[in-house]
């Protein structure tokens, strides 16, 4: 076994604290990455609080993981030891059943596994990248550019692979006009994505304060959408609209902004059902679909497209001892726009 050290919450009403534990041997396939950063997801609050009820404690967080290679196992093929590296939000996979093999293994019917707070082959929870090292198989760890600003890198592997999925799905570029519901950690990604994609991008925000913000990430429109004013002048204006807004909210009047057979895209998991008038949507042929992450072509195109367009998160760099400062922290959005741990601080 190998020996890592980690921040773990032991339960959900407790804080992150240091926990050694062991990680697998290096098998066959699998590959040792050392921990450089590792981002800082909401999803990671909702796990360690326990919010959804499926939490195994104690919980490592950390899907948004970046590192150097720094053992490989006898078969692996695609890495060599002094690689840089990235892991996502899943790890296994059972690679035969229709969404593996159309390349969406993070919707395996079988036996998908996720990084962390999940059961892995063998029965073992999987611990994320909180932690000093993990084990991964080749298949699930992904090629990362050393060109980029690799603690920026991180937020990608959820952040970015969560935005560009659908924007590739529906072929968003040229031509068409974009609105991009909420600017934090999901929305600036679509942001970026969607400018250097060719799309025509407008920012729809509660807060005023953000239209700067939302210039300095080459954003060509701002609305207000308390302004009622400004909403009834987008009417009828967009291709899509891309909702990064976790918080409950109507989506109605994002429905209204829609061209006629526009598409809505929610990214968001807000705790209350919608409630949307039929009206809504079957006046002007609309569409109201989801995404969830991406498979791990689609990853890898997404981290090869940013190295390319030199595209990255805006982050704050935190210690790991000031986690739980962080967790308080992005619970009021007190964050531009994502966190990273840089774990050398472990």
């Amino acid at each position: 076994m190998i020996q890592a050290k980690a921040y773990a919450a032991f339960t959900q009403d407790a804080q992150l604290e240091p926990w050694n534990f062991d990680r697998r041997d290096v098998g066959p396939h699998d590959v040792q990455v050392q921990i450089l950063y590792c981002g800082v997801c909401h999803t990671d609050i909702h796990n360690v609080h326990n919010d959804w009820g499926i939490s195994i404690f104690p919980l490592v967080p950390g899907h948004e993981i970046v590192g150097k290679i720094i053992a490989v196992g006898e078969h692996v093929t695609k890495f060599k030891v002094g690689d840089t590296a990235g892991v996502g939000t899943i790890v296994d996979s059972c690679r035969h059943c229709e969404d593996c093999k159309s390349g969406h293994e993070q919707f395996c019917s079988v036996s998908p596994v996720q990084t962390y707070n999940n059961l892995d082959a063998e029965g073992k929870p999987t611990y994320g990248g909180y932690s000093n090292t993990i084990v991964v198989k080749e298949d699930f760890t992904h090629h990362i550019s050393d060109k980029l600003d690799l603690a920026a890198v991180a937020p990608l592997l959820c952040a970015g692979i969560t935005t560009w999925s659908p924007l590739r799905k529906w072929n968003v570029g040229k031509g068409h006009k974009l609105a991009v519901v909420g600017l934090g950690g999901l929305g600036h990604m679509g942001v970026k994505f969607g400018v250097a994609l060719g799309a025509d991008v407008t920012v729809i925000s509660t807060s005023p304060n953000k239209e700067e913000a939302a210039k300095e990430l080459r954003a060509h429109h701002f609305v207000v959408s308390k302004d009622e004013q400004q909403m009834k002048s987008i009417f009828h204006s967009f291709d899509f609209v891309l909702d990064t807004v976790s918080a409950d909210h109507d989506i109605n009047p994002y429905l209204a902004i829609l061209k006629t057979n526009g598409t809505y895209i929610n990214l968001g998991l807000p705790p209350k059902p919608w409630e949307v008038s039929s009206f809504s949507v079957i006046a002007g042929n609309k569409a109201i679909t989801g995404s969830g992450v991406g498979g791990l072509q689609e990853t890898q195109d997404m981290l090869d497209f940013c190295a390319e367009h030199n595209i990255v998160s805006d982050i704050e760099l935190i210690d790991m001892k000031d986690i739980n400062t962080a967790f308080d922290r992005l619970k009021k959005g007190d964050v531009r726009y994502r966190f990273v741990i840089d774990m050398a601080t472990l």
